[in-house]
């Protein structure tokens, strides 16, 4: 079940302030002031009893009570120029985020070089990159070249409690060295999903010399 922000439409609520008493005669006045206390404490109990739940606004887009968490990202291999490298992205989804994750998007954010990837041998699993546990099923994993950004849909979505790392090859490591900055990005199920930015994966890479000949 999600929770529809409908406070537009409380039940005490001018523009300035979230209750207000009747204008007429001090114990009418009380008695709304009571009675639009009672009515607010019961809004707010009530969302805060649900907060176990997903977020839906009025307009029908989907917010994750608590975001998934962008634990690390590291790569095997930091020489420029090489072959055969893993950047591995571990994500966090909390028990009380409220919905599955069902899309993580990773955008190239910065670097000289543009780092192309082989969508084909991208994958995902529970666990971190040293502690590998069961392989996830992946629906889509697409690639936008002018946005320099890799999408990646689970099937079915991860439910929340769960740490998992995503594996991405890229062809080549970067040709120039320096800092390289990935904007991970989470989404949960639905049409109006909002996207919930996790952070930057950095990633820095040397040039050691040798590696050209790798």
């Amino acid at each position: 079940m999600r929770i529809a922000f409908l406070l537009g439409k409380a039940i005490c609520a001018p523009r300035s302030s979230v209750c207000a008493a009747p204008p007429k005669g001090l114990a009418i006045a009380s008695l709304g002031q009571t009675l639009c206390a009672i009515a607010c404490t019961a809004v707010i109990g009530g969302y805060t009893a649900d907060l176990s739940q997903a977020v839906q606004l009025r307009d029908g887009k989907v917010y994750f009570v608590q975001p998934p968490q962008l634990v690390s990202a590291v790569t095997t291999y930091k020489d420029t120029y090489i072959w055969g490298a893993t950047y591995y992205f571990t994500i966090s989804l909390p028990e009380n985020a409220g919905e599955p994750l069902q899309k993580i998007t990773i955008n190239q954010r910065e670097g000289v070089d543009r780092v192309r990837f082989d969508l084909k041998d991208t994958s995902a699993f529970e666990g971190t990159d040293s502690n590998k546990g069961q392989k996830l099923a992946l629906k889509d994993v697409t690639s936008d070249r002018k946005t320099k950004t890799i999408s990646l849909t689970f099937d079915p979505p991860v439910s929340p409690g769960r740490t998992i790392t995503i594996a991405l090859k890229p062809v080549q490591n970067p040709t120039v060295a320096g800092v390289y900055l990935f904007g991970v990005t989470a989404f949960p199920p639905g049409e109006q999903a909002h996207g919930q930015f996790l952070g930057y994966g950095r990633l820095q890479f040397y040039n050691f010399g040798h590696n050209r000949f790798f």
